[in-house]
């Protein structure tokens, strides 16, 4: 067996896990745990990325001699570096405002429909190609002379060498999902000068080797290759989801909920454009076609109200309220910023005449019960946009622990759903890297070994679909 560290890196905290791969076996371990806690500074929300940088050397140390070193994160985020490769500045915060009304002003250079067509990208104010519009005339873009997202900033200090990773590169807006390369007309007509990216990498790749100083630091014994993996989180979740054929959706949960499909071509009509969905490029040039819901943030922000109270006592509270009595759209972007999550949940409800969600363990329901139900239209309209039938919802992420938005998420969609790996980012990060040094072969069979080592559980669509339906209809009405 050969061991693979994972460096995974979510919206509020980051690790370090050990994979060990063998031609039958796959065992993942954590090394280390640390929190990712943005800084409100009076320029705005920012990363503190130096902590991340030094949680990933920690972590590193903790994991001991491992075979590769392969890393992921959040998308659409990015340093920038001088000439000399120091950093300007910590990363602005996707939840920064900076992006408000970024978007009208983008459109009137490229219509929103021509953005699509060449990019794929789903509407979102936070994506790269309006943080970099907001960002033009600041004269911290002027001195910088390299952009790195997240993950291949964090693998340069590692290893001293630049590249950007195409899965998370394709969540800028400036990738045409039909060639894999830059889309260079829509970054000419906004004036966006693609030479600030280093150039483009694909999992599998590699991407340097520990320096000295770090091999130093962790107590590794050299030479560590750094290997390329699908950087952007959910790229790596999916090529995690134990699927056994091709007709499946997946749910990959957390902080968002990305619910969607895998494809061999993007779909790039008008009419995914308005249902904002998003064709993102995964493992061996697939298309992950979703639609971005603001998932457990909802629930993450309201424990962080309340005091943080035991989650699973809460959770059995709110199995006992009565279901569908008050929905919201989890895709709204009123409920992306921090702060007073459950009055404007129960603002939400009050202004479209539903019930007010009172109780922790009501304003819980209701958000469980409007996840299920995004996931429910995400999951349908996706089939019906894409041609694309599917059988079974697979589950992975964080989210695979609450068994109530699991079981809501089977009876909202009437398909079975099958919940696991929770740490599917990192299984995804370390079998691209096993698949890259030689235990794994295909992505056929790196989904078989998934499918038999780690534990998964089923989940049968129960209650009236009746309901569902017309829950759906009434948040419709709107």
């Amino acid at each position: 067996m050969r061991s693979y560290a994972a460096v995974d890196l979510g919206a509020s905290s980051g690790r370090v896990m050990v994979g060990r791969v063998g031609p039958d076996s796959l065992e993942l371990v954590e090394a280390h745990r640390f929190r990712n806690r943005p800084v409100r500074v009076p320029e705005g929300l920012r990363w503190d990325v130096l902590s991340l940088y030094a949680g990933v050397l920690d972590g590193l140390r903790a994991a001991g001699p491992v075979d590769s070193v392969g890393i992921d994160s959040w998308a659409v985020d990015y340093g920038l570096l001088d000439a000399d490769g120091a950093l300007l500045g910590n990363p602005v915060h996707y939840r920064d405002a900076r992006t408000e009304g970024v978007a009208e002003k983008v459109w009137a250079t490229v219509p929103a429909a021509e953005l699509y067509a060449a990019t794929g990208v789903q509407y979102a104010p936070f994506n790269t190609l309006y943080q970099l519009t907001a960002a033009r005339d600041t004269r911290q873009l002027a001195h910088a002379r390299r952009l790195l997202l997240i993950p291949d900033l964090l693998a340069y200090w590692l290893t001293g060498e630049q590249g950007t990773e195409l899965t998370n590169a394709s969540t800028t807006q400036l990738i045409d999902p039909r060639t894999g390369d830059w889309s260079y007309d829509v970054a000419a007509r906004l004036g966006i000068d693609l030479e600030l990216f280093a150039p483009l990498r694909r999992p599998g790749d590699p991407a340097g080797l520990l320096r000295a100083e770090v091999l130093e630091e962790t107590g590794l014994t050299g030479p560590v290759p750094v290997t390329t993996v699908g950087s952007h989180d959910t790229a790596s979740a999916v090529a995690a989801v134990p699927a056994t054929g091709e007709r499946f959706a997946y749910i990959c949960t957390g902080t968002w909920s990305l619910a969607g499909l895998e494809l061999t071509a993007p779909v790039l009509t008008e009419e995914s454009r308005v249902a904002n969905f998003t064709n993102e490029l995964g493992l061996d040039g697939t298309v992950r076609y979703l639609r971005n819901i603001m998932g457990l943030w909802l629930l993450q922000e309201c424990l962080r109200t309340w005091g943080d109270p035991d989650l699973g006592e809460l959770l059995r509270e709110a199995a006992a309220v009565p279901a569908l009595r008050s929905v919201v759209d989890a895709g709204d972007a009123v409920f992306l910023a921090p702060g007073r999550m459950p009055v404007r949940i129960a603002e939400a409800c009050r202004a479209s005449g539903q019930p007010v969600p009172v109780s922790p363990a009501e304003i819980t329901r209701c958000i469980l019960d409007s996840l299920a139900l995004a996931h429910r239209r995400a999951v349908e309209e996706a089939q019906r946009l894409a041609d694309h039938p599917v059988d079974v919802v697979h589950i992975v992420g964080g989210g695979t622990r609450n068994t109530l938005l699991c079981q809501l998420t089977a009876d909202a969609c009437g398909l079975p759903v099958v919940a696991g790996p929770t740490e599917a980012a990192a299984l995804g990060n370390v079998l691209v890297q096993a698949r890259a040094h030689g235990p794994v072969g295909d992505r056929a069979d790196l989904r078989r070994l998934l499918a038999r080592t780690q534990p998964l559980t089923r989940y049968e669509p129960q209650g009236d679909a009746v309901r569902w339906h017309e829950a759906q209809a009434r948040l419709a009405a709107r």
